[in-house]
C-alpha cells in the first residue's frame, strides 16, 4: 500500500493566479503572457503538462489593444444612428461601471431619453424593490407600468443594498446633466416603450435578441441594441464588431474600455509559443465575467455578453463526465475499498459509451469555456490581486489519471 500511494496522484485540478506587470496600451501581450507562465513554472517549481490551460482576463487584452471609446464618440454614434431625436432606452443594468458612462454618451447624443427600467430587479439581479414589497402593494411586475412618481410614492427611494446608490435618480441626473430631457418608467414588457417613443435602444444583454424581435414586430420605427453601437471606429475610437458597447466597462469618468475583439491571433499565438517552448499541448483563452449567481445578493455575475470571447479549439465542447456518487450508490453499492475503486475506474474508461445514460445525469451541462472562465474569474477577482493570468492544470483529468 505504501508503494502504491507513492505513485498515485493525490491532487486533482490546480489553479494558479499568476502575477503580471501592469499592462499598457501597445504592450506585446503575447510575449508578456508567455514570459509570466514560464517564470512562474521556474520559480514555483511546477512543469507544463498536456492540456494545461492559460487564461487571460479580457481587461488586459482590451487595454493592450487600446480598445477605448469616449463619451463624445459614443454620443456621435448615437446621434448618427438615431438622428439626435428622442430615444427609448430600455432594460439597462444598474451599474456605475457598466452603464453610467454609456448613458452619458446616449444622453449627449439625444434630445430626450425615455428610460425604461425592469423591476423588481435588472437583468443581472440588482434589485430596485423586493418581491415582498411588490406583494404588499399588490403590484404585478408582469403587467403593471409605473412612472417614477408612482414607483417612489409606492416604494420610496430605491437604495441598492450593496452600493448604497439610488440608481433611478442617479441615472436621471446623468441624463439631465447632459442637457437632455429625462423621463423614467418601469415595465417588464419591451413593447411598453412604444407608447412613449418609436425609436428604441435595447440595453439588455442576454435577452436582447428577443427584445429586438418583439419591438420590431410591434411596429417600432428603429430598434438597435448596445451591440449595434461602436461596431466600427467613430472619430478614431476603439470598437467591437460583434458586441459593440456590450461588455464595456468604465475606464475613466469620460471613457469606457470595450470588450476585446479580434483576439484569435493572440490565443493561438500564445498556444504556439508555449508548445514550442515546453513541448506540451497547452490551451489558451480570454475570459471576462464568470457565469455564476451570488446566493445572498441574488446577483448574477455575467454582465459581459459571453464568458469567453476567444479560446483555442481544444476548449470547444462540454464536459464528458460521469457521476461518481451515482455509480457508488447504485451500480457498485455492494463494493468497497480497492474493488470499488477498480470498478469505478473501469467504468470511467468506458464512459464514451455511457454518455446520455443516467450515470452522467446531473453533471453540469455547460460549455467548457463558461466553466473554465468562471473558475478564472473567481480566482483573479476584480480587485487588487494583481493576477490577470490564470494557469490551470489537471482540469481534464479524471479519477483514473
Amino acid at each position: 500500500m505504501e508503494n502504491k500511494l507513492k505513485t498515485e496522484r493525490l491532487v486533482g485540478t490546480v489553479v494558479r493566479g499568476l502575477r503580471a506587470p501592469i499592462i499598457r496600451e501597445g504592450d506585446d501581450l503575447r510575449k508578456i503572457v508567455v514570459d509570466v507562465v514560464l517564470n512562474a513554472m521556474k520559480h514555483e517549481g511546477f512543469a507544463a503538462r498536456d492540456r494545461d490551460i492559460v487564461c487571460i482576463t479580457e481587461a488586459v487584452v482590451a487595454r493592450a489593444q487600446g480598445n477605448y471609446a469616449t463619451v463624445d464618440q459614443i454620443a456621435t454614434d448615437v446621434r448618427n444612428k438615431f438622428g439626435g431625436d428622442a430615444v427609448g432606452v430600455i432594460f439597462p443594468i444598474l451599474s456605475r461601471n457598466r452603464f453610467a458612462i454609456c448613458l452619458r454618451g446616449i444622453a449627449r447624443g439625444s434630445r430626450k431619453v425615455v428610460l425604461m427600467l425592469s423591476y423588481p430587479s435588472d437583468e443581472v439581479g440588482n434589485h430596485l424593490v423586493s418581491l415582498e414589497k411588490l406583494d404588499e402593494a399588490g403590484i404585478n411586475p408582469y403587467h403593471d407600468v409605473l412612472t417614477q412618481k408612482q414607483f417612489e410614492h409606492t416604494f420610496g427611494k430605491s437604495i441598492h443594498a450593496f452600493t448604497g446608490m439610488d440608481y433611478v435618480n442617479y441615472y436621471r441626473d446623468i441624463i439631465e446633466g447632459e442637457g437632455c430631457e429625462a423621463e423614467i418608467i418601469f415595465s417588464n414588457n419591451p413593447r411598453t416603450i412604444l407608447n412613449y417613443n418609436s425609436k428604441v435602444l435595447a440595453c439588455d444583454i442576454h435577452s436582447r435578441q428577443r427584445t429586438k424581435r418583439l419591438l420590431k414586430k410591434a411596429g417600432a420605427s428603429l430598434v438597435l441594441g448596445l451591440d449595434n453601437l461602436l461596431t466600427e471606429p467613430v472619430d478614431g475610437s476603439g470598437y467591437n464588431s460583434e458586441y459593440g458597447l456590450l461588455g464595456s466597462n468604465k475606464a475613466s469618468d469620460d471613457s469606457v474600455k470595450l470588450f476585446p475583439g479580434d483576439c484569435a491571433d493572440l490565443v493561438l499565438g500564445i498556444q504556439r509559443d508555449l508548445i514550442e517552448l515546453t513541448g506540451k499541448q497547452i490551451e489558451a483563452m480570454i475570459y471576462g465575467d464568470g457565469a455564476f449567481k451570488d446566493p445572498a445578493g441574488k446577483i448574477w455575475e455575467l454582465a459581459d455578453p459571453v464568458v469567453s470571447p476567444c479560446f483555442t479549439p481544444g476548449l470547444e465542447g462540454r464536459p464528458n463526465e460521469l457521476k461518481l456518487k451515482y455509480l457508488a450508490d447504485n451500480d457498485f453499492k455492494h463494493l468497497s475499498g480497492e474493488a470499488l475503486r477498480e470498478a469505478i475506474s473501469e467504468r470511467i474508461r468506458m464512459k464514451e459509451e455511457n454518455i446520455g445514460s443516467e450515470m452522467s445525469e446531473g453533471t453540469t451541462p455547460r460549455h467548457l469555456p463558461d466553466l473554465i472562465g468562471s473558475l478564472c474569474d473567481l480566482t483573479s477577482g476584480s480587485g487588487d490581486k494583481g493576477t490577470p493570468i490564470v494557469y490551470i492544470q489537471g482540469y481534464f483529468d479524471n479519477y483514473t489519471i
